[in-house]
């Protein structure tokens, strides 16, 4: 069901069920997966994929060039996975050359009005995006992280799993999984405690990611100390297993 009054290349890959609305303009090297509803005045640019049962609000941008200096019109791409909701002018980047040319959103995620996700991004899945929520090239969000209105990821950070920011956060070095923080620049404030039990952790998970929380925050410990302790409780629980990783693996630091 394509309104008359919408604008779609002739190339446009079209899956069955799929709605797209007055005025939205669609352009080359672009599909569109089964049942997703594209509203009015929406833009999509290719070399795009998107998958099934999406529903992308007006005024949303979808797949343009990214916002980067040393880009130079290379054949890059953005891919969007399943039943994400897209609300209204929110704006997605294709990826670059340097960043491995592919910006990826999962599935069921909720990005809210005004939302950014630059060139190069990873985000996960389940995911909620507060109005206005903006990533920075290079940016990696985890499964289940929920970012407040206005935070603001700087370049090649990471946001864990399981991850809570408040309103206005800035966060300029990686924010471990499961762990709630604020501020400009961000800190930590505890875990996400609420987020952990609506996703089903046991009482003995949460209460070792308890005491990682306090060793890593609370134990006046410097970090390579923190870690060698971390290490060992991990071998009691793999949820600790995944945070140590995490923080072994980052490249800017963590919030600390």
């Amino acid at each position: 069901m394509i309104h008359p009054q919408a604008i779609v290349h002739p190339g446009t890959q079209i899956a069955v069920g799929v709605e797209i609305g007055p005025f939205t303009v669609v352009g080359p090297d672009v599909e569109i997966g089964e049942g997703t509803w594209i509203g009015p005045h929406v833009v999509i640019n290719g070399p795009t994929r998107i998958g099934r049962q999406n529903r992308i609000y007006q005024f949303a941008s979808l797949g343009e060039a990214p916002q980067h200096l040393g880009y130079k019109n290379e054949p890059t791409r953005l891919e969007i996975g399943d039943r994400n909701i897209i609300r209204e002018y929110c704006t997605f980047s294709r990826g670059t050359v340097a960043g491995g040319g592919v910006t990826r959103v999962g599935n069921d995620n909720f990005i809210m009005a005004y939302c950014h996700v630059a060139h190069d991004c990873r985000v996960g899945n389940n995911t909620i995006f507060a109005n206005c929520a903006s990533l920075a090239g290079h940016v990696t969000i985890g499964d289940y992280a929920m970012l407040g209105g206005f935070t603001v990821a700087h370049q090649f950070c990471r946001i864990g799993a399981h991850c809570m920011t408040a309103l206005g956060t800035i966060a300029f070095m990686d924010i471990p999984p499961c762990v709630t923080a604020s501020g400009n620049p961000a800190e930590p404030h505890g875990l996400n405690l609420r987020g952990l039990k609506r996703r089903g952790f046991s009482d003995k998970s949460i209460e070792s990611l308890r005491q990682a929380y306090k060793i890593l925050y609370k134990s006046k410990l410097k970090l390579t100390e923190a870690i060698t302790r971390l290490e060992a409780l991990s071998e009691q629980s793999k949820e600790v297993g995944h945070f140590v990783s995490f923080i072994k693996d980052s490249e800017r630091g963590i919030i600390r």
